[in-house]
């Protein structure tokens, strides 16, 4: 059997410090940081650490909504495509600084692009 993407990260500690900086940079991107104003970041940062451990092949302890259901009131706030590549954008520029391989940073945006339609309610 293969190695899970989420061994490959480097486990819960990489998953953990991905989230961290993920969140820096998407609180420091004006294009995308209005979305957090009203959210409480540190419950939003446990709860991506659990989805992300998950998507990445580690232990499911994710028990939030539905991609649809999580992102529904921000499409009433505009979001779009470009905010999801923004999003990717980030996400890879993280993985990259963090050391991980140009494929797993792909395989992570092609993760992250199967539930763009679901992000953006389509």
């Amino acid at each position: 059997m293969s190695e899970s993407l989420f061994s490959r990260l480097g486990g819960q500690d990489a998953v953990n410090t991905a989230v961290d900086i993920f969140y820096r940079k998407m609180l420091m991107d004006e294009r995308v940081s209005h979305f957090f104003d009203d959210i409480d970041m540190d419950q939003q940062i446990l709860k991506q650490k659990g989805f992300l451990t998950m998507v990445f092949g580690g232990p499911n302890h994710y028990s939030g909504k539905s991609m649809r259901e999580g992102h529904a009131h921000l499409l009433k706030r505009g979001l779009n495509d470009m905010h999801v590549d923004i999003v990717i954008e980030h996400l890879g520029a993280t993985l990259k600084e963090l050391g991980v391989t140009t494929e797993d940073i792909k395989q992570v945006a092609a993760i992250a692009n199967s539930v763009r339609d679901d992000v953006l309610g389509r």
